[in-house]
């Protein structure tokens, strides 16, 4: 019997062949359409709590797109638990770590901004424009 590359490949394929292929595509696919969809949405809502809501089932569609994307396509559903960990648990600590980064960042510029009383952020308010003939006034 002879064998061609693609038969060997059916053969050895470890995640299930074409139809699970075919349904994480489709599952991708509806979660991408579903963040569209809401983000065209959320265009429209003026509601703070409500905008709120909409970006955080945004981001948990994204992240379910991520677990599909690393597990299906890079293989890594089918590894074993602690190759798994070695490489999610660093990722979920570059998370923290981006996250903490970005806080000390804005709470930095908060302190300066609050301590220091001649230093306004550029995007609060435009310098005043002198007009000709006023003289500076000493307080």
């Amino acid at each position: 019997m002879e064998h061609t590359i693609e038969s060997l490949a059916q053969e050895h394929h470890v995640g299930g062949g074409r139809k699970e292929i075919y349904r994480v595509t489709v599952i991708l696919t509806v979660f991408t359409l579903v963040e569209l969809a809401l983000g065209f949405y959320l265009m429209n809502v003026t509601n703070d709590l409500m905008r709120h809501f909409i970006k955080g089932v945004i981001i948990i569609f994204m992240l379910a797109k991520a677990f599909y994307i690393v597990g299906y396509f890079m293989h890594l559903r089918h590894e074993i638990r602690n190759l798994i960990m070695t490489i999610v648990v660093p990722l979920f600590l570059f998370v923290w770590f981006i996250t903490a980064f970005l806080a000390d960042g804005n709470s930095f510029k908060n302190l300066k901004n609050s301590l220091d009383r001649g230093h306004k952020e550029r995007s609060e308010q435009p310098a005043p424009v002198k007009k000709e003939g006023e003289e500076h006034k000493m307080e």
